[in-house]
C-alpha cells in the first residue's frame, strides 16, 4: 500500500503541474487569469477522486506537513510523500518543457511563481495567508467520513478561488512542489525566488496542523 500512495502522489503531482502549469503557459492568452484558475481547480478535483482512495491526494508538502502535524500520518511517510511530490512536479514540468522547446514562442516558460521586485512581503502574506487556508480547509474537510463524496469538489474550488485572486500577484503557488518543478527547469529568477514558495507554504501548512488540532480539537 505505501508503493501505490507514493505512486499516487507522484502521478498526481505531476498531472496538477501538467494541466495547471501547462494552461497557464499554452493557453493563458486564450483562457485569462479564471481559466488558468479553473484549470488548477479542476485539476485537483481529478486528482483527489482518481488516486485520493490511494494517498490522501495531497500533491502538496505544505498539505502533507499539515496532515503530519495534525497527527495523521507519521514523519517517515510524509518525508515520503513530499519527495514523491516533488518528483512528480518535475516529471509535469518536463513533459511541458518538451512541449515548449517545439514551440519558440513559449521557450523559457514552465508556469514558474515570480514575484515583482520590491514585492517580498506581498508575496510572503499572500502564499502564507492563501496556504494556512487552504490546508485548513482540506483537514477540516476530509475530517468527516460523510463529507468523502463531495471534498475533492470543495477542494479544487477552493483553490480556483485562491488562483482567482493570487495569480497577478506570485502566480499562486500554495504548494512548494508544483513551485520546484518549472523553477528548476526556468532557472534565473524563478529559482532565486523559490525559497519563499517554498517557506512561506510550508510554514503556513505547519500552522494549520496546528490550528486544526489543537484549537479545533480535530484529528
Amino acid at each position: 500500500m505505501a508503493s501505490k500512495a507514493l505512486g499516487a502522489e507522484f502521478l498526481g503531482t505531476a498531472i496538477l503541474v501538467l494541466f495547471g502549469c501547462g494552461s497557464a503557459v499554452f493557453a493563458g492568452e486564450y483562457i485569462g487569469y479564471a481559466g488558468i484558475s479553473l484549470a488548477f481547480g479542476l485539476a485537483i478535483v481529478t486528482v483527489a477522486y482518481g488516486f485520493g482512495h490511494l494517498s490522501g491526494a495531497h500533491v502538496n508538502p505544505a498539505v502533507t506537513l499539515g496532515a503530519w502535524v495534525a497527527g495523521r500520518m507519521p514523519l517517515n511517510r510524509a518525508l515520503g510523500y513530499i519527495t514523491a511530490q516533488c518528483l512528480g512536479a518535475l516529471v509535469g514540468a518536463g513533459v511541458i518543457y518538451l512541449i515548449a522547446s517545439g514551440l519558440g514562442a513559449h521557450a523559457g516558460q514552465y508556469g514558474q511563481n515570480m514575484f515583482a521586485p520590491g514585492a517580498v512581503q506581498a508575496a510572503l502574506v499572500f502564499e502564507f495567508v492563501a496556504t494556512f487556508i487552504f490546508v485548513l480547509m482540506i483537514l477540516g474537510t476530509t475530517s468527516r467520513v460523510d463529507n468523502g463524496l463531495v471534498a475533492g469538489l470543495a477542494i479544487g474550488l477552493t483553490l480556483t478561488a485562491i488562483h482567482l485572486v493570487g495569480i497577478p500577484l506570485t502566480g499562486t503557488s500554495v504548494n512548494p512542489a508544483r513551485s520546484f518543478g518549472p523553477a528548476l527547469l526556468a532557472g534565473g529568477q524563478a529559482l532565486d525566488q523559490l525559497w519563499l514558495f517554498v517557506a512561506a507554504p510550508a510554514v503556513a501548512g505547519i500552522a494549520a496542523g496546528l490550528v486544526h488540532r489543537k484549537v479545533l480539537g480535530q484529528s
